[in-house]
């Protein structure tokens, strides 16, 4: 069996492998083993074929990793989708009380209730989201 083949089939198996792991070392080293495979294709020796390996696997797992790994993590305490309207602010565009109303919401309008139900918000009011329900968002004033 060809040198080559064998390296695209350890690339293969570390591919696979890093699908089941998700912590991108095993992706890195499948990248090393295709580097190998190229290395083995011109036919080079295999001590070199090695060499070309162990470097790559190296470089890949102490450079690009951190970088990828960087790239794909949201940072801690980062909140996505509802979660990060709440406590923002927004404008009253039209009057909300505790049957309905309007508010621009981060350069959207959305249709809003008032949290505390004896609160009537008029036009042009500025108000904090306090919570999401559907496509509602409560919201409160402090005057």
């Amino acid at each position: 069996m060809p040198a080559w083949l064998i390296w695209l089939i350890a690339a293969g198996l570390l591919a696979i492998a890093e699908a089941l792991s998700l912590d991108l070392v095993l992706l890195m080293l499948a990248v090393a083993a295709l580097a190998s495979a190229g290395v083995a294709v011109i036919g080079a020796p295999v001590a070199l074929q090695v060499g070309v390996f162990a470097i790559s696997a190296i470089g890949l797992v102490a450079v690009v990793r951190p970088l990828a790994t960087r790239r794909l993590q949201l940072p801690t305490g980062e909140r996505t989708g509802i979660e990060a309207l709440k406590g923002r602010h927004a404008v009253v565009v039209r009057t909300v009380d505790q049957h309905g109303g309007r508010v621009k919401l981060g350069g959207e309008e959305w249709s809003a209730e008032a949290y505390d139900p004896t609160q009537v918000l008029p036009v042009g009011a500025t108000v904090q989201v306090m919570e999401i329900r559907g496509a509602t968002a409560l919201v409160w004033s402090h005057q």
